[in-house]
């Protein structure tokens, strides 16, 4: 088919025209409506970090260790032998009552959002850990750690923390008085101070360093010992019957089984795998050493011989103390954490406690309460932010301040506690059981 000239001519004079057009429109409209900005990148989604898990369920079963069986070897050592099925069994117990009780109200307590009242206790809404999932993160963006982990770490903290002060009592105190009191102390002392440091509450925001427990823990159970050693009195024949140990054998390798241990429970604070864990791991390995050869060295000069007891007692001393510092100071703080905790619980459980007359039955407040003091002291003056960033706002003051606060607290709680289990159940067997022993009185067993 042939198209004329004249319109193959005003076919290309028109189509020009229209480009022109469109052309002019296009660019009347960039200059009326300017390209919107390109939109910004979303932020990634947090995701699961495999190696920081792997280390915190590691570090999760080594605390857990410690309680069961370290603590119960410890201190069932210690006691006299009609007395060490009693004890272990108080430990193993605690590890049962206060794992139902974490899973139903403590942790929601210690670590939700408490709305209004969040500067003093969480709040109900994680209650048997309710909307908790395996995708749950404890930490997004950050440590990247299942919060089911979270909570079982958590957990063994909560665990060790009540079975510490069964051993200010031990030997004297009833079963069934033991578990209300333990299940009452779980919930109104130690979870509003587990909150009120780690959970978002008014020490932590007031910049009080506690790496991995030296108030939260040491302190606390210290505290709550010597309330429950003055209340409940003294042991059947204290001061004239032989107490010495049974089995030092046991009470070493409880304490060699703590001491494994207590590098889940500091470097295992980091929440991660990384430096500040491994400078938690070697601090805490420097501060039991020393403290091990002061307290040793102490009671060589005093007593003239070094015991097994005390350099064991020394070990756990030095622990104690560089919980609050691990992750704050470096080695060579750890080293003086270690040697001023060393000779100062000596003189604390040997000294200070015969000069006073109390009975702390295994030295609970002396070695805890005491070492936890110092190591919280200790944080303040000797923290290196080159360690950690947070130790640049560190003081003795804020410290002295968590301090306050966490023995005041602990020391009526406690007090009003012990009250209401006696008025409940009473608190100690009968003379005649306690001399023949608890094992028998409370357990109907015997140690052949």
């Amino acid at each position: 088919m042939n198209i004329p000239s004249t319109l193959k001519t005003t076919g290309r004079v028109a189509a020009s025209l229209a480009l022109v057009a469109l052309s002019t429109v296009a660019a009347f409209a960039q200059e009326a409506a300017p390209a919107a900005a390109p939109a910004a990148p979303a932020a990634p989604t947090p995701v699961l970090d495999t190696g920081n898990t792997a280390w915190m369920l590691t570090s999760t079963a080594l605390v857990l260790m410690m309680t069961i069986p370290g603590l119960a070897l410890f201190y069932g050592g210690m006691v006299r032998k009609k007395n060490v099925l009693a004890t272990i069994m108080q430990s193993f117990a605690i590890t049962c009552l206060v794992t139902v009780l974490w899973f139903m109200f403590g942790y929601s307590l210690a670590f939700s959002d408490g709305g209004s009242t969040n500067a003093y206790i969480g709040g109900f809404s994680k209650f048997f850990h309710h909307g908790i999932t395996t995708a749950t993160l404890w930490l997004p963006g950050v440590a990247n750690i299942p919060e089911l982990v979270f909570s079982m770490f958590q957990l063994t903290f909560a665990i060790i923390t009540p079975a510490l002060i069964a051993g200010a009592f031990a030997e004297r105190m009833k079963f069934s008085a033991l578990l209300i009191f333990m299940g009452l102390w779980l919930v109104f002392v130690y979870a509003p101070i587990a909150h009120w440091v780690w959970g978002g509450g008014f020490l932590g925001s007031a910049g009080v360093l506690d790496f991995a427990g030296g108030t939260v823990v040491h302190i606390n159970a210290g505290v709550a010992g010597l309330v429950c050693a003055l209340v409940l009195g003294k042991r059947e024949g204290y001061g004239t019957v032989n107490m010495a140990p049974h089995n030092l054998v046991y009470s070493v390798i409880g304490a060699s089984l703590l001491w494994v241990g207590w590098f889940g429970f500091n470097a295992g604070s980091e929440l991660a795998a990384d430096g500040l864990a491994g400078a938690a791991m070697l601090n805490t390995q420097v501060a039991t050493a020393a403290a091990a050869l002061a307290w040793m060295f102490a009671e060589w000069i005093v007593a003239k011989k070094p015991s097994v007891l005390g350099i064991i007692s020394g070990a756990v001393a030095g622990l104690v103390a560089v919980t609050p510092a691990s992750g704050f100071v470096n080695p060579t703080g750890a080293f003086i954490v270690g040697i001023v905790a060393g000779v100062l619980c000596y003189i604390s459980a040997v000294k200070v406690k015969h000069m006073f007359g109390y009975d702390d039955s295994l030295d609970a407040f002396g070695v805890h309460g005491v070492g936890g003091v110092i190591g919280a002291l200790l944080t303040g003056a000797l923290a290196d932010p080159a360690i950690n960033a947070l130790g640049k706002g560190a003081s003795v003051g804020t410290q002295v301040y968590g301090i306050v606060f966490t023995i005041l607290w602990t020391a009526i709680a406690t007090f009003i506690i012990l009250f209401i289990v006696k008025a409940l159940v009473g608190l100690r067997p009968s003379s005649q059981e306690e001399v023949e022993g608890l094992d028998v009185t409370q357990h109907g067993e015997v140690v052949p």
